[in-house]
């Protein structure tokens, strides 16, 4: 958006009431919207010298390959085409027990896909650490609910999914037995009594948190008739097409990084952002080192790194700055080959790089898929990689599908006026400021409130302000017990209302894991759903 013009950046917000749903565009707009797609990944362009028609073939190549190898190892994959000229239908999430609004994008992209002849892959994003191990679980009664926060695993190191071991075995084996016992007085028939045994029976086959959950929900997707696979981004970060375009991000770091921060710093602007972490960081610079948008580790040392570059006339060195380097001869033409020969020699000696948030998003829509299907806050954010592919491509970027829904839990909540509070508290303001407004019929007020209209009537002056001020008040504290009784009612509506919005904060939230739902309500609801978009 270089001309200033915040046309392009779209407001997404997610549906509020119970069974709502966003889907953006309009169903009848994916065809035109994937044809245009295709067109803009087969236009003339290089990346590193490559043609990006040839740089994609390859990359869906690698990512079909991989995804069908992963997706094997746990559920049949016969249906699954090898074809990568044929179209490819992308979404992503991290490997989290995540809510329906979340699980109904992975049923969308399996129907979508099927109704436009796509293969459906979706990206488990286990680049992305684990920020918590215990997940908020309702529980009491209907009418005293409580959230107690239910642990899944012992806390550890903030590693990404890729490298985080289950840590306590007997706290995972007895997670879903405790919610179920937890959540049993409000909901019955609860999909986690079902789900978590597959979800340990995967543990037995992988020790890592988010792949025997990202598997066990996968497998339950397949018995739901989902047709998609499923790859770990980790996976695809590996593949050589992949290693050759972050060469070629690296090669060209100081314009990308340009565009980067200037794409960030418009998206903060027009949304009136001021948390310099938000949507993401900047890119730094530290003297002569550059930020990559690269995380870097080792299985020794799990911890996410960032990858910084320093470039002389002769060379760039990428390190961690911590004790690992590497150096590349910077001289084109073959900068691009030499970088990603270089980045495949570490990879083979242990060496995890992995993208970014932004760089996710920006390589699976410009090389690997002909639709990428979002949530509302990936949609949020990858408007910033609409902008950086305009500033460092040079060209419109692919659009994308946005899907949210929402779904409660079965239970009766009581009735809220959102609104009800501020009303209240305006109320219990006027009693106190204008209790006169309430006592028009009372002959016991009538003296008072003509002594209050002769000062409000009276200008103030300098002289009079001090007295004017105190028989204003006095009149109204004088007034007071006159409203007393309708004070008192006000008083009782406003605990009455706050105990209404504890109980409905509670089981009205829409962030409740999926598999705290009933099997019968989550499978209703996708069917409706579903059956809106055939």
């Amino acid at each position: 958006m270089q001309d200033g013009s915040e046309t392009h950046y779209r407001r997404f917000t997610a549906p509020h009431e119970d069974r709502g749903f966003l889907i953006e565009p309009p169903l009848e707009e994916v065809g035109r919207l994937v044809e245009e797609n295709v067109a803009r990944r087969t236009q003339d362009y290089r990346i590193g010298g490559r043609p990006l028609a040839d740089l994609s073939r390859q990359a869906r190549e690698e990512l079909l390959a991989e995804a069908r190898r992963w997706t094997s190892a746990y559920r049949p994959v016969d249906w699954a085409s090898k074809n990568s000229d044929g179209l490819i239908f992308l979404a992503g999430h991290q490997p989290e027990l995540f809510h329906p609004g979340v699980w109904f994008k992975n049923f969308a992209l399996g129907a979508l896909a099927q109704q436009h002849g796509a293969t459906a892959v979706n990206l488990v994003i286990d680049s992305d650490t684990v920020k918590g191990t215990s997940l908020p679980v309702p529980g009491g009664s209907p009418g005293e609910p409580r959230v107690e926060s239910i642990p899944f695993d012992a806390a550890g190191l903030q590693v990404p999914f890729e490298e985080r071991k289950i840590l306590d075995r007997r706290t995972f084996d007895a997670f879903g037995g405790r919610v179920a016992q937890r959540i049993g007085p409000l909901v019955g028939d609860l999909l986690i009594q079902k789900f978590w045994p597959m979800v340990v029976q995967r543990a037995a086959q992988t020790d890592r948190l988010g792949y025997c959950v990202a598997q066990a929900r996968h497998q339950l997707e397949g018995q739901w008739g989902v047709r998609t696979l499923e790859v770990p981004q980790s996976r695809v970060c590996e593949g050589e097409a992949f290693r050759w375009f972050i060469a070629h991000l690296i090669a060209e770091l100081p314009r990308f990084r340009e565009a980067y921060n200037a794409a960030v710093h418009e998206y903060r602007q027009v949304h009136g952002i001021r948390n310099a972490a938000h949507p993401v960081p900047d890119l730094a610079a530290d003297g002569p080192w550059l930020e990559t948008p690269l995380w870097f580790w080792t299985a020794q040392q799990p911890e996410r790194r960032r990858l910084m570059a320093c470039y002389s006339s002769r060379e760039v060195t990428l390190s961690d700055r911590v004790g690992l380097d590497m150096r590349v001869p910077l001289s084109p033409p073959g900068t691009t080959g030499r970088i990603a020969e270089r980045l495949a020699d570490w990879q083979r000696q242990g060496v995890k790089i992995r993208s970014r948030a932004l760089l996710t998003t920006l390589w699976a829509r410009l090389a690997l898929g002909d639709l990428f299907v979002h949530g509302i806050g990936g949609a949020k954010y990858d408007q910033v990689t609409d902008e950086l592919i305009r500033r460092f491509f040079h060209r419109e970027p692919p659009d994308i599908m946005v899907l949210s829904a929402t779904l409660l839990l079965p239970i009766t909540r009581p009735a809220v006026d959102r609104d009800r509070p501020k009303t209240l508290r305006r109320q219990l303001r006027e009693l106190t400021f204008h209790p006169e407004k309430f006592l028009e019929s009372s002959p016991a007020a009538r003296p008072l409130i003509a002594e209050k209209w002769r000062w409000i009537e009276t200008p103030q002056t300098p002289e009079n302000a001090y007295l004017r001020w105190s028989s204003l008040r006095r009149i109204n504290e004088s007034l007071q017990p006159l409203v007393a009784e309708r004070r008192q009612a006000v008083l009782d509506l406003q605990s009455q209302t706050a105990q209404r919005m504890r109980k409905e904060k509670v089981l009205g939230r829409r962030d409740y894991a999926f598999c705290f739902y009933p099997e019968k309500n989550l499978r209703e609801f996708f069917d409706q759903l579903l059956h809106k978009m055939t």
